[in-house]
């Protein structure tokens, strides 16, 4: 069991049988009336985000989430497969589980899987990732604005905002937490 009094940043906890993890908190002593600890939590699982205040006396219970590295074997239809790089287990994810992060991921890339109760609930791809540029439109000299970018399609199908110089078949770094181009390799 947790008490509100104990939130801090991301601690996790049960509300109503869900897993969410303190976003902000703020302990709040009224010089009239009783305190309480103004809590900014997001779902684990649906990835809303709540504020809601809590007497300190509040208790939750607390909600353990399982971390692991595995591997992106394939996807077959709306199923991506990957593997526990342990013990080599296979486990089938839904499309509404990895859609944020499959966009960054080629074969045989590792990921990293949260799992409540033993049930994976979110995929994150590595924060950065190096990937092909498939297609994108030629750089015309001369257009030498400050930031002009242009759109690029990487080799896993995500559209990426690139300068004008990067070309087909170059290979840049990707930050896959904002989705923004850092660099050609």
């Amino acid at each position: 069991m947790i008490y509100a009094s104990d939130f801090r940043k991301g601690k996790t906890f049960q509300k109503d049988g869900e897993p969410c993890v303190v976003v902000d908190f703020q302990h709040v002593k009224p010089g009239k009336g009783a305190a309480f600890v103004r809590t900014k939590y997001k779902n684990l699982k649906t990835g809303s985000i709540r504020e809601e205040a809590f007497n300190p006396n509040d208790k939750f219970e607390l909600a353990i989430i399982e971390t692991k590295e595995m591997q992106f074997l394939y996807c077959d239809n709306d199923i991506y497969y990957f593997m526990d790089n342990e013990t080599y287990e296979q486990i089938p994810m839904t499309k509404d589980i990895v859609e944020d992060a499959i966009i960054y991921l080629k074969e045989n890339d590792n990921a990293t899987v949260k799992f409540y109760q033993g049930n994976p609930f979110q995929l994150d791809a590595p924060n950065f990732v190096e990937l092909t540029v498939t297609e994108t439109e030629p750089g015309i000299k001369g257009d030498t604005a400050s930031n002009v970018t242009k759109s690029a399609t990487v080799e896993t199908g995500a559209v990426v905002h690139v300068p004008l110089f990067v070309n087909e078949g170059d290979v840049v770094r990707i930050d896959t937490r904002t989705g923004d181009y850092m660099s050609r390799v």
